[in-house]
């Protein structure tokens, strides 16, 4: 160590702070894969193996997380993406289907990323597996679109899960229930990385098990590992051997991401050497979607725009719906043979989402991530397509629930579409409050899920309760002081009204 701090000061004494800094990233790389090799030592056989290779993807992530200096774009580059660029999605639509609709489908894999938990909305285990329509889960929606699309076009669209450590043996106990549905299922895991001492910068896990205190130690390091994974787990080639040639990706809770058959025909219809390699779905930004990334032209290539990325000066220029109009909904179409190709020449290349956590126990952590769209730059021919609002529905809170489970969307085939009643296109903005966040809590609160084709604005707070055949039109307002408690008998209609404390009910 003495003679490690004596070539430190020679290196500032001689080179000057660039040398110094160069050597202690050095350092700390070099002492990061030392640990790794100790993580590795704790266990044997093919859990090693996995984890060798997890460890690389992650060395890499490292190694690049220590040589960012600012911030990865330099807002005086940004422009606006090409007009052909984003093309509108009516466009596309309006090229019509071939005869043989089959065979695209038959060229296609839908893959779900399937990760997360439900522990925001009060759930133990896989996010997909809450309850969301009429005892239909995330998953069996899934399943049922597309089953729906290989019976009625008599194809073989296989679906493929992005679990996580944190999902995958729930969700493998529940796919043998759809053994005899005519979908087949396949599963991969997503990598697992070490969670970093923020301070020491080294891993905070002392072994590869995910018992006592190493439980907190790792976590999946976000949707942009996919590409990775996948190519690892052999399921890349093995469905390219099938002859599947693109993938549609999405996020689990994304009810508006089912198959488009116009999106698809778009892409497999183009010329060989034209072939666009990744389409991206954009839709028109509210003030809801502020904070969604964004499509940009930087050094004539198409790039994803995550708010982490913005300077800090220019956040409220990024939120501007005027100047930012679209925003990625996280639908995306990739070529299977691109994908290969770039993990075979180590090409692809996304930004860093570096993301600070606190552990139970109160130690500062961080978690380096990256995001699947992120990825768009590195593809040849890349498209974003503005689709409709409705391909974007997701639930991430009670609030998104209250949404689906309502009368404003009809399910079909595992589709859920708007209500023809609903007389304006948009969906209504919901708020409700702590009371209502976790799932059980939240379900004791309704009898029956309210009327809600005529809602434009509903705000829920403190201790409420919901009978039977409850309307809402218009904007409703309902908030419970601290200590008293609103229950909307059944059968009422609140139309512009404001309910509050002891139940008076206001004209709004």
């Amino acid at each position: 160590m003495a003679l490690y701090v004596q070539d430190l000061s020679k290196a500032v004494a001689n080179g000057g702070m660039a040398q110094f800094q160069e050597m202690m990233r050095q350092q700390l790389e070099s002492s990061m894969h030392t640990e790794l090799e100790k993580l590795l030592d704790t266990t044997t056989g093919a859990e090693r193996e996995v984890s060798k290779k997890d460890f690389e993807g992650f060395k890499n992530l490292f190694h690049r997380f220590l040589q960012v200096k600012g911030p990865s774009v330099e807002w005086i580059k940004i422009q606006r993406p090409p007009e052909d660029s984003i093309q509108p999605y009516d466009k596309i639509a309006a090229r019509g289907l071939p005869d043989n609709v089959a065979d695209s489908l038959n060229k296609l894999v839908v893959v779900k990323l399937n990760g997360g938990l439900g522990t925001s909305m009060g759930c133990k285990g896989p996010k997909s597996l809450i309850s969301v329509r009429n005892e239909n889960t995330f998953l069996d929606l899934t399943v049922q679109q597309i089953e729906h699309l290989n019976k009625t076009y008599n194809t073989d669209v296989p679906l493929v899960l992005m679990n996580s450590f944190n999902t995958d043996e729930d969700t493998k106990k529940i796919l043998q229930k759809y053994t005899h549905h005519r979908v087949k299922i396949h599963t991969f895991n997503q990598s697992r990385y070490p969670r970093i001492n923020k301070e020491s910068l080294l891993p905070v896990a002392t072994s590869l098990t995910m018992t006592g205190q190493n439980t907190e130690g790792w976590y999946p390091p976000g949707h942009g590992d996919i590409y990775a994974s996948f190519y690892n787990s052999g399921l890349l080639d093995q469905l390219i051997a099938q002859g599947k040639e693109y993938i549609f990706v999405s996020n689990i809770d994304n009810l508006g991401a089912t198959v488009d058959l116009h999106i698809l025909h778009h892409l497999v219809s183009q010329p060989n050497g034209k072939r666009c390699e990744f389409v991206m779905e954009v839709t028109d930004k509210t003030r809801a979607d502020v904070k969604g990334g964004t499509l940009i032209q930087y050094e004539g290539k198409l790039r994803l725009l995550e708010i982490a990325q913005v300077p800090k000066a220019h956040v409220d220029e990024f939120k501007s719906v005027s100047k930012f109009k679209i925003f990625n909904t996280n639908n995306l179409w990739i070529s299977l043979a691109a994908i290969k190709r770039l993990q075979e020449q180590k090409a692809m290349d996304m930004e860093i989402i570096v993301n600070p956590k606190t552990l139970d126990g109160g130690q500062n952590v961080v978690q380096l991530e990256t995001a699947v769209g992120a990825a768009i730059k590195c593809f040849d021919n890349a498209l974003g397509i503005n689709v409709p609002r409705s391909r974007f529905l997701p639930v991430k809170t009670t609030s998104d629930l209250l949404l689906v489970m309502s009368n404003l969307y009809s399910l079909e085939a595992g589709s859920l579409t708007m209500s023809p009643k609903r007389e304006f296109p948009t969906t209504p903005h919901v708020k409700l409050g702590s009371s209502f966040t976790k799932v059980q809590e939240y379900l004791t609160r309704f009898e029956s899920i309210p009327d809600m084709l005529e809602l434009d604005h509903l705000t829920v707070s403190g201790d409420v309760t919901f009978g039977k055949n409850v309307s809402l039109k218009g904007t409703v307002i309902i908030i419970a002081n601290h200590g008293d408690r609103i229950d909307i008998p059944a059968g009422s209609m609140l139309e512009n009204k404001i309910v509050s404390g002891n139940l008076r009910i206001l004209d709004h």
